[in-house]
């Protein structure tokens, strides 16, 4: 049992750099280097995908353009294998769509002296009130 004692630090410093990435149109591609080809999962919307050539297929297929991200709150927690896990909640908007609240939550593993995106879930916080 290894804990990460820069989890903090790691979880910050992810989500600033994979967010820069995604929000601009012509990088966003190049998020799927995060991801494992064989040890990755994404859930999109509640859309399972596993490995990043499939996870880069979901990312090539998303329309909008432009992504305004307003970041509330990063939290962290180390996991036991020295890994990081990162919840993510904030507001988006996309193009001219009205903004959003959303979450995210991130499994960051250790592989190859740096981390990978191990498990990756993305939700838009919208709920059906009748």
């Amino acid at each position: 049992m290894t804990l990460n004692p820069q989890y903090e630090d790691i979880g910050k410093g992810f989500v600033q750099q994979y967010y820069a990435l995604f929000d601009n149109p012509a990088n966003r591609n190049t998020v799927a280097t995060f991801y494992s080809e064989t040890d990755s999962f994404m859930t999109f919307e509640g859309h399972q995908i596993q490995g990043a050539t499939k996870i880069l297929q979901k990312i090539q297929s998303l329309t909008f353009q432009k992504i305004t991200r307003a970041i509330t709150t990063v939290d962290s927690q180390p996991t036991f294998d020295g890994g990081v896990l990162i919840n993510v909640l904030g507001r988006l908007q996309c193009d001219d769509d009205p903004p959003h609240a959303y979450s995210q939550v991130f499994v960051l593993k250790q592989g190859g002296g740096s981390f990978y995106v191990a498990h990756d879930v993305f939700r838009l916080n919208i709920h059906n009130s009748a």
